[in-house]
């Protein structure tokens, strides 16, 4: 079948990416689902920075691809062997899909599952193929989603089964934004009533982080950014405090809020300087936990003598160490009961054209999570015409 999707043919190019059509929208050919593969009809994609870094290239994947690895749609066909989804049932996709008998899917963290892992670098499915082709020659697939993309082909276990009730504008940011920052607090600090917990970096993830906070009973919520839009947000969304990271003094301002430093602090900006100063907020015995993805030689610094002496422990966070179906649905509910509003996290909603201008937004801070909104699929949702960059 013809579509139309969003192709990275080459990292790297220059800002603005509107300028230099970093993604190049065009018309390409997408097979039809094998065994154990599904095909949905795109309804949401969110932009995110794990893609921004890619373009940039800072990052590598396998090109040319069909970006994108967080988004939400409708089954429009299943192929040999899936019989627990439907034509017609809202799904979101998960950019890890598990096995379900490795060591980590046993032990319950199937976020840490590798059976896919290679086929993702190589740009494939789980299953080596690949469904994604312009003028015979083949694409690559993107995290086994591709979800910038009219309809994506993707393995039955990369797909997480929502309610019909759950928009799907909405639903494209829990696949990724909203299962690692809320999942980070959850599931890898284990945040308990009455904690006190700093946020660094208020974008997706990190506004994520500070609404599962609220939902975990954190006493003292603290955020930090530089842009004083996502930090109004943040208070809005259950942050108890608000600090700028471009003051010299952010840290030492936590550390007088808290008397001393935050039982868990969360770093989500994935700048070196974000890291260290999220560190050094980290009261005795307390933690940080780091779900940004920087490129591969970003690296931390820290004084090991006063590491031991203090007792800081120091945890990486992939997925928020989620597993996908329990904590999808879980997180759908939340949104449901009004406890976990992830519509908040929605700066605009671009048509698949304006994608390039997406990503400007992004990398210029300008934007939380902006969102693909494919028009026709969304037809029998709520969405807002007036969201506009």
């Amino acid at each position: 079948m013809k579509i139309r999707a969003a192709v990275l043919r080459e990292s790297g190019r220059g800002r603005p990416f509107a300028v230099s059509r970093a993604l190049e929208v065009e018309e390409i050919d997408l097979e039809g689902p094998g065994a154990g593969q599904v095909l949905v009809r795109v309804a949401s994609a969110g932009l995110c920075h794990s893609d921004l870094s890619a373009i940039s290239g800072s990052r590598s994947r396998a090109l040319p691809a069909v970006a994108g690895h967080e988004g939400a749609g409708v089954v429009a066909g299943v192929g040999e062997g899936v019989r627990d989804l439907s034509v017609g049932d809202k799904v979101v996709m998960v950019f890890v899909n598990s096995c379900g008998l490795c060591e980590f899917c046993t032990v319950g963290r199937s976020n840490l599952c590798q059976s896919s892992w290679a086929a993702r670098a190589e740009g494939s499915l789980s299953d080596g193929s690949r469904k994604l082709s312009v003028g015979g020659t083949p694409l690559h697939h993107w995290s086994g989603i591709s979800s910038f993309a009219e309809y994506a082909v993707v393995s039955r276990s990369s797909l997480i089964r929502i309610d019909n009730d759950i928009p799907l504008l909405d639903a494209a940011v829990l696949g990724c934004a909203v299962i690692t920052g809320v999942g980070s607090v959850l599931n890898t600090a284990k945040v308990r009533a009455g904690d006190s917990v700093a946020v660094t970096g208020l974008g997706g993830v990190g506004l994520s982080a500070v609404m599962g906070a609220r939902v975990a009973g954190a006493s003292t919520i603290i955020a930090i950014d530089t842009v004083p839009k996502k930090l109004a947000l943040a208070l809005e969304l259950g942050a108890t405090h608000a600090v700028n990271g471009r003051d010299p003094d952010s840290a030492d301002q936590v550390r007088d809020i808290t008397d001393g430093g935050v039982q868990h602090s969360f770093e989500m900006a994935g700048v070196p300087v974000a890291a260290a100063s999220a560190y050094s907020m980290v009261r005795r015995g307390g933690q940080l936990v780091v779900a940004s993805l920087p490129g591969p030689s970003v690296a931390l610094a820290i004084p090991l003598a006063s590491h031991v002496g203090e007792e800081k422990r120091i945890v990486g966070a992939y997925m928020g160490s989620s597993v996908a179906t329990r904590d999808i649905p879980r997180y759908a509910e939340l949104y449901r009961q009004g406890r976990l509003p992830i519509n908040r996290l929605r700066s605009a909603v671009l048509p698949l054209d304006d994608i390039n201008i997406g990503f400007d937004r992004l990398a210029d801070g300008k934007a939380v999570r902006d969102v693909i909104g494919f028009e026709r699929v969304l037809a029998g949702d709520e969405v807002p015409r007036d969201s506009k960059p």
